[in-house]
C-alpha cells in the first residue's frame, strides 16, 4: 500500500474508533520508513503505540451496559510478593513467559497458555494470582461477578454466559471467575438438573472456542465439585496449599515491611499450619495497626504472635 493511502487509511481507522486497525496501520508506517533507512522515525511511532498499548492496559475501563457482570479491579501485586510453593511461582512464571513470548510461539504454531484453574482453600492467593498475571503483564483485570451470571431461570444465566465471552473476545484483558463451581459442577450429580448441566455444557463450548488473546482465570475453593471435563479445556490447573511455617515466616516478614524493624521472626506456633496467607496478612496488618496506634514505629512480636493465636483458635473451633 502506497504511504498515502496508508495515512489516509490511518485518518479513516481513527474517526471509526477502530483501535486494531490504527495500531496496524501506524505499524505498517514504521516499517516503511524503516526501510528508508529512517530508524528514528520508525522507532518513535512504534514506541507511541507500545505506550499507548500499555496506558490502556495497566487502567481497567469500565465497560458500558456491562457494569452488572463485570467489576474492574485497579490492585498493584508482582510476582516477588506472592508467597506460595516453588514449584507453584515457577508454573505461574512459565505461563507468564509464554504471553511475553506469545509471537514467538504462534509462529511456529504453537499456543500460549491463558486459560488457568486455580483451586485451593480460601485465602491461599488464588485472587492475588490473578492480580500478578494482570500487574506482570500490564492487562486490566476484571472480576466476573457469578452471583449475577447464574439466574434463577437457566435461560437467562446461559445467555449471560454469551454477553462474558462476547466481552473477552472484544477487550483483551484478565477475566477472573471466582468461586467457579457455581457454574463449573459436576453434570453427574444426581440432584442437578437438566437445565444446570446444559449450563455448564454452554460454558464449556465457549471456554474450547475462545480464541481470544485475554486471560480467563478460574477460581474455586473445591476442586472435587467441578465437572471432570473442565480441566481438559484449561491450559493449566495450579493448585494452592496453606502455608508452611517457613512460607508463614516469609509471609509475616513480607507484610510487616519496615515496620519490623531490625527484628527477626523466629519462633511460631505450631497450629500456624492452620492460617491460611489471608489470615496471616490480617494478623500483621492489626499487629502494625496496635504499633501506630500506640505511637511507635516498630511492631511488638509478643503482639504479632497474640493476633497469630487468636487466628488459630479460630480454625480450631471451625475444625471441631
Amino acid at each position: 500500500m502506497a504511504k498515502s493511502d496508508l495515512v489516509k487509511a490511518l485518518i479513516q481507522s481513527h474517526f471509526e474508533e477502530d483501535r486494531d486497525r490504527f495500531n496496524t496501520l501506524a505499524l505498517q508506517i514504521a516499517a516503511q520508513e524503516a526501510r528508508l533507512g529512517h530508524t528514528n522515525v520508525a522507532t518513535d511511532i512504534k514506541g507511541l503505540i507500545d505506550r499507548n498499548r500499555t496506558a490502556r492496559k495497566k487502567n481497567p475501563i469500565t465497560l458500558p451496559g456491562f457494569e452488572d457482570l463485570l467489576v474492574p479491579i485497579i490492585k498493584s501485586r508482582k510476582l516477588s510478593e506472592l508467597v506460595a510453593a516453588s514449584e507453584l511461582k515457577n508454573r505461574l512464571g512459565r505461563i507468564l513467559l509464554e504471553h511475553r513470548q506469545r509471537d514467538t510461539l504462534q509462529r511456529h504454531g504453537l499456543p500460549f497458555r491463558r486459560k488457568i484453574l486455580l483451586a485451593g482453600p480460601p485465602g491461599t492467593g488464588k485472587t492475588m494470582t490473578a492480580s500478578v498475571i494482570s500487574t506482570e503483564l500490564g492487562l486490566p483485570l476484571y472480576l466476573v461477578q457469578m452471583d449475577r451470571i447464574v439466574q434463577k431461570y437457566m435461560g437467562e444465566t446461559n445467555a449471560k454466559l454469551r454477553q462474558v465471552f462476547d466481552i473477552i473476545r472484544e477487550h483483551e484483558g484478565v477475566y477472573f471467575f471466582d468461586e467457579f463451581d457455581a457454574i463449573g459442577g459436576e453434570r453427574s450429580k444426581e440432584n442437578d438438573v437438566g437445565e444446570m448441566r446444559r449450563v455448564v455444557n454452554a460454558f464449556l463450548q465457549f471456554l474450547e472456542n475462545d480464541n481470544s488473546d485475554s486471560f480467563i482465570v478460574a477460581a474455586t475453593n473445591n476442586l472435587q465439585l467441578l465437572d471432570g471435563a473442565l480441566f481438559r479445556r484449561f491450559d493449566d490447573v495450579l493448585i494452592y496449599h496453606l502455608p508452611t511455617k517457613e512460607e508463614a515466616r516469609q509471609l509475616l516478614t513480607n507484610t510487616l515491611g519496615t515496620f519490623l524493624g531490625k527484628l527477626k521472626i523466629k519462633e511460631l506456633p505450631e497450629g500456624i499450619k492452620l492460617l491460611s496467607q489471608a489470615d496471616l496478612s490480617q494478623a500483621s496488618q492489626e499487629t502494625i495497626k496496635d504499633a501506630i496506634l500506640s505511637g511507635e514505629q516498630v511492631v511488638d512480636l509478643n503482639i504479632l504472635l497474640k493476633h497469630i493465636e487468636d487466628k488459630i483458635a479460630f480454625q480450631q473451633r471451625l475444625n471441631r
